[in-house]
């Protein structure tokens, strides 16, 4: 650096290359360099997550530097907002995608091989999208209740003749905020508040997880209970208490269909691995790879191309609610507040 201020030239000519890499570096098409590295945030069963990654690492090269927040990540991600740790957002709750979206800390651009997620299941500019749903549904004992005794719609959880026969998650599950905000959207606040408050004194349990509750249908403590489709096939496949079924409720003329959430990934914006971040979303677009991300949990694939696991239904084998997953995120945060107010988010029992 000293020889170059003894020679005017030469200086001149390294402050317009300078200038030149830092206009470059604001467009998409020069990404800048990265250090070889992705720091990825999950709220998804870590599980899940490390073979994705792994294969990842193994395809590219690219070391990955996982963080399983669970629900702490959207809080991580917002506090990080002026100082941003993280590249990718993997989260099991697209509300939680389209909040970031709407706070302004995700990106979006132009992906090679978006096509292939439905407009429905991705957001607007493409910051986020869904490659796995969570579809809403019944797991239920065979033992205890038959297919056509348990109940065919949600409001239904609400009849006094339902009373200790259910379990359901706290209100806080992730799951949970997603289902009641998609009720919020078809019925309104104040329907949404009564059926709350009625599941809340019906139910024979509020547990912490879907995991605690198809263990406790499976066990016959409970007839049925409130999942994700995917807690069902798991327990399809225990060696014992496996004696169970499934229904998607909503399905008949007039009614709103199965409420599905999606898992899914973002890109956060002013990440500081940007480049290495573009080439895991657009790997992870890659056909092998969605069914990677479904398959791990046993979810049903976005991409009606993708073949289910052997039992599952294909999203487009049922009714579906109608409501875009990118509303969801506008319900996000008043919906934690209808939960809390209607006292579902207040125990365990």
């Amino acid at each position: 650096m000293h020889f170059l201020t003894k020679n005017p030239v030469l200086l001149i000519a390294a402050l317009l290359v300078l200038l030149f890499i830092a206009g470059c570096g604001g467009s998409d098409e020069s990404i800048g360099s990265d250090s070889g590295e992705l720091i990825v945030y999950s709220s998804r069963n870590e599980n899940f997550v490390n073979d994705l990654l792994a294969k990842f690492e193994a395809d590219t090269g690219i070391t990955v530097q996982a963080l399983h927040a669970g629900g702490g990540a959207v809080n991580r991600i917002v506090e990080e907002s002026h100082n941003v740790q993280a590249d990718i957002f993997i989260s099991n709750d697209i509300s939680a995608l389209e909040y970031l979206r709407m706070e302004g800390l995700l990106e979006g651009f132009e992906l090679a091989g978006i096509e292939t997620i439905d407009q429905r299941y991705r957001a607007v500019d493409n910051s986020w999208f869904a490659l796995s749903a969570r579809t809403r549904v019944f797991i239920y004992n065979k033992d205890l209740i038959s297919e056509a005794e348990i109940p065919q719609a949600i409001w239904e959880l609400t009849d006094p003749v339902w009373q200790g026969q259910f379990a359901i998650t706290r209100g806080e599950n992730a799951g949970m905020i997603a289902h009641i905000s998609a009720l919020r959207y078809e019925w309104g606040d104040e329907q949404t508040a009564q059926w709350i408050s009625a599941v809340r004194e019906n139910a024979g349990a509020i547990m912490e997880g879907h995991g605690d509750i198809r263990r406790a249908v499976g066990a016959g403590e409970f007839a049925f209970g409130l999942v994700n489709n995917y807690y069902y096939h798991q327990q399809l496949r225990e060696p014992t208490n496996n004696n169970v079924g499934v229904i998607y409720p909503d399905q008949g003329p007039g009614q709103m269909g199965a409420v599905v959430n999606g898992a899914g990934v973002a890109m956060i914006k002013n990440s500081p691995n940007r480049n290495n971040a573009r080439i895991f979303i657009e790997w992870l677009l890659l056909p092998e790879n969605q069914r990677e991300f479904s398959y791990s949990s046993m979810e049903v694939p976005i991409n009606p191309n993708i073949e289910a696991i052997g039992e599952a239904a294909a999203i487009s084998d049922y009714k579906v609610h109608d409501m875009p997953l990118y509303q969801l995120g506008e319900y996000f945060l008043d919906t934690r507040r209808l939960i809390e107010e209607a006292g579902l988010d207040l125990d365990l029992r």
